[in-house]
């Protein structure tokens, strides 16, 4: 293919391909999409991806991403936001995920991923010990651990439960409820998501 298309396009090609999820069709589809369009777009891309770096950074406190000119999240700084009540998520857009309910005044904090062996993430490469120190400064009641349905996830929510009563800190520790999402039949569900199910059953 590299005699039969530009160099230019065959380097955003390579360049989109490279991004998770976005597989070699994808990426074509992509380029050749910006390339059709008018100048502009991927001028206003272009100048997105460049100032990326410079425009984001990490709350010292919550691990949330930030605008430069902030100081700490605006979710944890926010006289709405109950710090006693703290969500530990994976990773920061999965903040994003809790907000859209609309049912949660707590704070945050942000591990910076799960456990995962594999692929050489051990729990040294997390925001743990962070966490332990918030939940003694802010006095937090109780803390909801939320990380993913995923092997790596659950490891890394026992770990953390692990860590705090080693650390002999007084908190209510709780685990977001799993079960079936509806109209997905039991056939089709892993194992994990139907044990959670079990587990979580409520009375009639």
């Amino acid at each position: 293919m590299s005699s039969l298309l530009p160099k230019a396009l065959l380097s955003l090609i390579d360049h989109l391909g490279a991004l998770p999820g976005v597989g070699a069709r994808t990426a074509e589809r992509y380029a050749y999409y910006l390339l059709r369009a008018e100048p502009r777009v991927a001028r206003q891309l272009a100048e997105s991806l460049a100032l990326l770096h410079d425009g984001v950074k990490t709350c010292p406190i919550t691990f949330a991403l930030i605008d430069p000119d902030q100081d700490v999240s605006p979710l944890y700084d926010s006289l709405d936001r109950d710090k006693q009540l703290v969500a530990v998520v994976e990773e920061p857009l999965d903040i994003i995920a809790i907000e859209r309910t609309g049912q949660y005044k707590g704070t945050y904090h942000v591990l910076g991923g799960a456990i995962s062996p594999i692929d050489g993430i051990e729990p040294e490469q997390l925001h743990i010990p962070e966490l332990l120190r918030r939940l003694q400064d802010d006095t937090v009641t109780e803390l909801i651990i939320a990380t993913n349905a995923s092997v790596e996830g659950e490891s890394t929510a026992l770990f953390l439960q692990r860590q705090i009563r080693e650390a002999h800190i007084d908190v209510t520790m709780s685990r977001l409820a799993r079960g079936i999402p509806v109209g997905v039949d039991l056939e089709y569900t892993d194992q994990i998501t139907l044990g959670h199910a079990l587990e979580g059953r409520r009375k009639l």
